[in-house]
């Protein structure tokens, strides 16, 4: 039987990645997880500190030619209720960068992965599926689905939001629903995005145009399930007039690409994010609706939480307790990240007009007040710099006022 310092199950964007990391810093690494049957015709869009990451990981090369910068988000109002917020324009030059990001299809992203996965040598790649687990605090115990067996010092779910290593460790899990469906596809168009990403805030949910290379686009758009249905099964050439005039033709003539696809929405949170022997990163801890690029950037931090946790190998077992402080070191960003984006979800739903007041005044605070959107901005980039810039302001005027 096979022994690893760490098992992962799951091997999709957030699984390889944590698989690539740990096999870098040198340890014995297994991922298991069979491949897609489907390509994942999805976009992501990876802000500043996770594409760092990718550098560092030496995986920015091969990925950047794939991409298209994000150098400003602009938000519209596309509903037609009585409180209509102002546009919202953020731009990567006010907080002094070139970009907030850039936009990565996930099935080229996925296969660069998998390239580098097998140039490691410390990493295995199992494509069987993991049947059962035996976790205890010795070691983990992983049955696979080609009838071999292997143990794992630590198990690492990726395995998503219904994660099998979950359930295995006893984490209880919260989950929700919206009224909602993603439809997502990528499109072609007359005019440049001029790498500007728009947002159209509507009645249903966010509409969200993300630039790729050229003239072409990702879509991300949210709406009641019934309306998905119905726009699923548009010719191609009335799916691209519909999308033309829901942008207002801000980019001229649109050409779909393909065949969209469609999700609902849910949310989900573990009341846990680790424990003993096993770790959960990516939708086994935490899921969301595609709002503000939250998701695969949340997932990298849970990455790198998880890299500078376990450290480099000391030719010890790694800590039964690996889980319990992962869990410790993940809880707040997560939480508030979770709680951040269900509350922007769900003022765009309601109804409620002091709801739909406090949305507006927001945003027309925001559209107004530089130095707070330039706050909110570096927060959304480096997760808790907003409350140490607060703090360091705070000290700066107690020393003028000392001085």
């Amino acid at each position: 039987m096979d022994h690893y310092d760490i098992a992962i199950i799951g091997a999709g964007l957030a699984g390889s990645l944590a698989a690539i990391a740990l096999a870098r810093e040198g340890h014995r690494v297994a991922l298991v997880g069979p491949r897609p049957a489907i390509a994942d015709g999805r976009t992501t869009a990876l802000m500043d500190q996770s594409i760092e990451y990718l550098k560092k990981l030496d995986l920015w090369g091969e990925v950047e030619p794939l991409t298209a910068p994000l150098v400003a988000i602009r938000i519209l109002d596309g509903t037609t209720r009585l409180f209509r917020a102002p546009p919202v324009n953020f731009r990567a030059s006010e907080v002094g960068l070139d970009a907030f990001g850039y936009n990565i299809p996930n099935a080229p992203f996925l296969e660069i992965l998998e390239r580098h996965e097998a140039g490691l040598p410390t990493l295995e790649r199992a494509t069987a599926a993991a049947t059962r687990f035996d976790i205890d605090g010795a070691e983990v115990r992983i049955g696979l689905g080609d009838d071999r067996s292997i143990t794992a010092d630590l198990v690492v779910g990726a395995d998503g939001r219904r994660s099998a290593v979950r359930e295995a460790a006893g984490i209880g899990v919260r989950t929700w629903s919206y009224p909602q469906a993603a439809i997502v596809l990528n499109f072609s168009h007359e005019l440049p995005h001029q790498d500007v990403s728009t947002e159209f805030h509507t009645e249903g949910g966010p509409f969200t145009q993300v630039p790729l290379p050229g003239n072409r686009s990702s879509l991300v758009w949210v709406r009641k399930p019934r309306d998905a249905e119905e726009t699923l099964t548009l010719a191609p050439d009335v799916l691209s007039r519909t999308i033309e005039d829901r942008m207002q033709s801000i980019l001229g003539k649109v050409t779909t690409e393909g065949m969209p696809q469609s999700f609902p929405l849910s949310g989900l949170s573990a009341r846990r994010f680790g424990k003993g022997r096993a770790l959960l990163v990516g939708e086994a801890a935490h899921a969301f609706p595609p709002i503000g690029a939250q998701g695969l950037n949340l997932s990298l931090r849970d990455i790198m939480t998880l890299v500078d946790l376990i450290g480099r190998p000391t030719g010890s077992r790694l800590p039964a307790d690996t889980g319990d402080r992962f869990d410790g070191r993940r809880r707040a960003d997560i939480l508030s990240r979770t709680a951040s984006v269900d509350l922007l979800n769900r003022s765009l739903l309601s109804n409620f007009l002091p709801v739909q007041a406090l949305r507006a005044a927001g945003l027309h605070l925001l559209s107004s007040a530089g130095p707070l959107r330039g706050l909110l901005m570096r927060e959304g980039i480096h997760p808790g710099s907003a409350l140490q810039a607060f703090k360091e302001g705070l000290r700066e005027q107690i020393r003028r006022k000392s001085a």
